[in-house]
C-alpha cells in the first residue's frame, strides 16, 4: 500500500466535501460524483486497504461492514427494486482509486455489464 492519500481517505478526514449518505464507526457512504445510474453511492472503509481482496483476506469483518453499510444504503436510498453491489479490482477492472470501495447502484433498470465500463473508481 502507497503511503500517499487517496482521495477517500481526504473525504473520511473531512478535508474534501462529500454528499454523506450513511456512516458507521466502520464505514462512510457518500454520493458519487460522476454518477453511472439514477442512485450511485460509494461505501468505503475507514481504514485503507488497497482493493476488496486486500480487505477480504486482513479483515473479512470490517468486508461484512462494508457490505452490511451498502444493504443500509439500498434501504434508505429506496432501492426497493433491486440493486447492485460492484467491487472494482484492479485497473483493468476499472479501479482508479486505490482505496477499496463497492459502488451501489440502482434507481433504475439495471442491464448486464459483461464490457461494463460504467462505474470508474
Amino acid at each position: 500500500m502507497s503511503d500517499a492519500e487517496t482521495l477517500f481517505e481526504k473525504i473520511i478526514a473531512r478535508e474534501l466535501p462529500a454528499d454523506i449518505v450513511h456512516e458507521t464507526d466502520t464505514t462512510l457512504a457518500f454520493r458519487d460524483i460522476n454518477p453511472q445510474a439514477s442512485t450511485h453511492v460509494l461505501v468505503v472503509p475507514k481504514t485503507r486497504y488497497r482493493d476488496v481482496a486486500e480487505l477480504a483476506a486482513a479483515d473479512p469483518q470490517l468486508l461484512a461492514d462494508v457490505v452490511a453499510t451498502a444493504a443500509r444504503v439500498a434501504e434508505l436510498e429506496g432501492l426497493d427494486d433491486g440493486y447492485r453491489v460492484v467491487f472494482n479490482t484492479g485497473a483493468d477492472a476499472g479501479q482508479t482509486v486505490f482505496h477499496v470501495h463497492a459502488h451501489v447502484l440502482g434507481g433504475e433498470q439495471l442491464g448486464f455489464f459483461g464490457r461494463y465500463t460504467g462505474a470508474s473508481g
